[in-house]
């Protein structure tokens, strides 16, 4: 079968592509290549998907999501069964910045997408969504049936507005929608702009890292290899409608709509101190600490209660932080040939 992924250069795209090709799957790849981080790292992923791709197994096309008419050809002449949506404008501190990204790609892009779901007869819509849409809400663990209707960020706003979105269009038209809301992936490959990668090459060019609220940080880390197994199990169990939905009482993480929402985490969270610790014990080397207050649009705590995932795949994130960080580190050595 035929399987649609956007985002297919990113972290978690790239890895999401190299389990389904393994799986025997055709994949239709498609990623902008903007230049919100290094394209070379991109290159390289792609470089590696090809490499263990069978002959007309991976097809990769450069284009945005919001190029509809793009998008209306790969459907047209593809015919996807199951789409992935992981490409976005990702990054919280980005969309303070520049938050008109955001609505072009997460809004808008999104929007095309559903689009041509509805309108090619798609299985089942599975996207991106994020530990953010938690925003101010402070009681951990976080749980799917928590409200989300207070974001700290515009990133966050946009990731809650595609599941807004997505329950429309199961609604409206029965298409079947699973969000899935990652909380701060990490691992072989990751992205350049997020605290792992940061923290390492700091630490090894011997230059000062950022610790924001003083270390006093919380994350719920997961590594990739868990993301991906639940994406992927995610992926063949199509979202259905809960027979017993109650209006009067409704429940946010499912719907009387084909429509499914799940935290991916770890749900071992971890103080931003000790994951600094074990980076520093992994390169044999003291990171220069400049501590920082609290940044605008970041929270302070993540933790995700991932039962409904669970008891949904039958499948829970469990890799721990000193394996992850040490896969991340050797990986990060041999890419940048560091010895």
């Amino acid at each position: 079968m035929t399987i649609l992924v956007t985002g297919s250069a990113g972290f978690i795209g790239f890895h999401l592509c190299k389990k389904l090709i393994k799986n025997g799957e055709k994949v239709i790849g498609f990623d902008n290549m903007n230049n919100y981080y290094d394209k070379n790292l991109k290159k390289s992923r792609l470089s590696e998907l090809r490499k263990i791709a069978n002959k007309d197994q991976f097809l990769f096309v450069c284009a945005n999501l919001e190029d509809n008419l793009v998008l209306e050809n790969i459907f047209k002449e593809n015919k996807p069964k199951y789409v992935v949506n992981l490409a976005a404008q990702a990054g919280v501190r980005y969309s303070i910045i520049n938050p008109s990204a955001y609505v072009q790609s997460n809004i808008v892009g999104f929007n095309n997408i559903l689009e041509q779901c509805r309108n090619n007869d798609v299985e089942h819509l599975v996207y991106a969504s994020s530990s953010s849409v938690y925003g101010g809400n402070e009681l951990m663990p976080f749980s799917e049936m928590h409200s989300v209707d207070h974001p700290v960020s515009f990133y966050a706003a946009s990731k809650k507005s595609n599941e807004l979105m997505a329950h429309t269009y199961s609604h409206l038209y029965e298409l079947p929608t699973t969000g899935l809301r990652f909380f701060t992936v990490y691992g072989p490959w990751g992205r350049p702009d997020m605290a792992l990668f940061l923290f390492t090459e700091a630490i090894i060019n011997e230059r000062p890292i950022k610790v924001f609220n003083n270390g006093e940080m919380i994350r719920d880390f997961t590594y990739i290899d868990d993301i991906i197994e639940g994406v992927f199990r995610v992926i063949f169990k199509t979202a259905t409608s809960n027979v017993n939905f109650n209006k009067s009482n409704p429940n946010s993480s499912n719907s009387w709509a084909p429509y499914r929402i799940f935290n991916i985490g770890n749900s071992k969270p971890v103080n931003l101190s000790i994951y600094i610790d074990i980076i520093e014990k992994n390169l044999g080397k003291k990171a220069i600490k400049e501590f920082l207050p609290m940044q605008l649009g970041d929270v302070k705590a993540t933790s995700a209660d991932t039962t409904l995932l669970q008891d949904w795949i039958g499948f829970k994130p469990k890799t721990s932080i000193d394996y992850g960080v040490n896969k991340f580190i050797n990986w990060y050595k041999m890419y940048y040939e560091i010895k």
